[in-house]
């Protein structure tokens, strides 16, 4: 069926329902000499005689009636799918999918999941969690989390944390056999768990940062990772020491698992973006998730934090 045909059709309901040129030409927006051009057009094309009309009154043929009798259920259904699709944009509902790091996922969506899921119950959230860059676009995402470096040129990137601190982490019963560094050099006593970023390869040399001054550590020990959070559990496990962002080790520093050491050397980076295509029209219960992330995120501090040091440089 052509778009014409369902254009005209709708006027053919619209007069039907008013059985008067000039009320449905009021409800349509159009006049009711261009309702009455498109009613003879659309009879011409059916071949068949819809409307008895005079200057003072319209009525539907019989051919009108068996028309009409049919097509207003699938007009119902039509308007009752645009309705819904009005209302979703005041009631966020569907499949809301996205792609986060595991430092993402932690630190901005589980905060607020909850929160976000008792507010929308009609919305199925979806976490892809990926160290790696992901083309959201080609997985058919909604949105993703994680540095500013993994968003497209053409996407709307927005800022959903404020700088996150580094916390190098141990657990109790680690110290207790061997005595807490106090600078960034006594690492190379301890047994420390190295970081293998997956995309390159390269081990991750521990970056910090004391009074302006920074500087970089090659650290050794047994253990290997190329995931953050096993790095943590690793840390909890009493197997060394792990170098991670706050946000992943909160819960352990607080029940005492993990013990917090050299704090006033952990540096800063600029923090965690949701990034989504601005080509499209963002969907009610993605705008609902922003809205809820930026009311809990922190307000960045004033200035240019450092870069992500968890990236390739």
């Amino acid at each position: 069926m052509a778009r014409s045909d369902l254009a005209d059709l709708t006027a053919f309901v619209a007069i039907a329902d008013n059985l008067s040129f000039r009320a449905a030409a009021a409800r349509l927006g159009v006049t009711p000499s261009a309702l009455s051009h498109t009613m003879r057009q659309l009879e011409e094309r059916l071949g068949v005689r819809l409307l008895h009309r005079t200057t003072r009154s319209v009525s539907l043929t019989d051919a009108g009636l068996r028309l009409i009798d049919q097509l207003r259920p699938a007009i119902s259904r039509i308007t009752g799918a645009l309705e819904n699709l009005k209302e979703e944009r005041h009631h966020p509902f569907g499949h809301l999918r996205i792609n986060a790091t595991p430092m993402a996922a932690m630190a901005v969506i589980a905060p607020v999941w909850g929160r976000f899921l008792s507010t929308y119950p009609d919305v199925e959230l979806e976490v892809e969690v990926d160290e790696a860059p992901v083309d959201i676009v080609a997985k058919g995402l909604d949105a993703g989390i994680g540095p500013r470096d993994r968003a497209a040129a053409d996407m709307i990137v927005t800022r959903v944390t404020g700088p996150l601190k580094v916390a190098i982490v141990g657990a109790p019963g680690y110290f207790a056999r061997r005595r807490p560094p106090r600078t960034p050099e006594d690492l190379a006593r301890h047994s420390c768990i190295q970081f293998r970023r997956p995309t390159s390869g390269t081990v991750f040399d521990w970056p910090f940062k004391r009074d302006g001054k920074s500087r970089k550590i090659s650290v050794k020990g047994q253990v290997t990772v190329n995931s953050p959070d096993l790095a943590v559990r690793a840390a909890v496990d009493g197997l060394g020491i792990a170098y991670a962002i706050e946000g992943l080790v909160e819960l352990f520093l607080r029940s005492g698992q993990l013990v917090r050491v050299l704090e006033d050397w952990s540096p800063c980076f600029e923090g965690l973006f949701l990034y989504y295509h601005g080509q499209r029209q963002v969907p009610a219960a993605l705008r609902a998730f922003i809205d809820m992330i930026r009311t809990a995120c922190r307000a960045a501090p004033a200035g240019r934090s450092p870069k992500n040091p968890f990236t390739e440089k």
